[in-house]
């Protein structure tokens, strides 16, 4: 029994619980904000977001930097050392500290 509230205010409901289900897809600031007008779009639930250091990526609780393998918080303490699966999973899924632009692709 009891409540959970994360940091940001959002209360964790059992039941009923629509935020981020694959339908809304709006940060937890958006939905008591509002929208950022086009060309403003949030990346993160954090506005302004986190400036990645180069090389790294943002994996939720510290940045990654996949050379070393490494995963260091905010404050850019060491946390712990990526398996392969850890890896691979920040590789395909989190927020990198450089573009990468892409052509698009000739149908076949």
């Amino acid at each position: 029994q009891g409540k959970y509230t994360f940091a940001d205010g959002l209360e964790y409901r059992d039941k009923k619980w629509h935020y981020c289900d694959g339908y809304d897809r709006r940060f937890y600031t958006e939905i008591c904000s509002g929208l950022k007008p086009a060309g403003v779009s949030q990346f993160t639930d954090l506005d302004p977001r986190r400036k990645i250091p180069k090389g790294c990526y943002d994996c939720g609780d510290g940045f990654y930097n996949h050379e070393t393998r490494v995963i260091v918080d905010y404050e850019l303490r060491f946390l712990r050392n990526a398996d392969d699966d850890e890896h691979e999973w920040i590789i395909r899924t989190c927020r990198k500290a450089w573009d990468e632009t892409t052509e698009p692709q000739p149908k076949p």
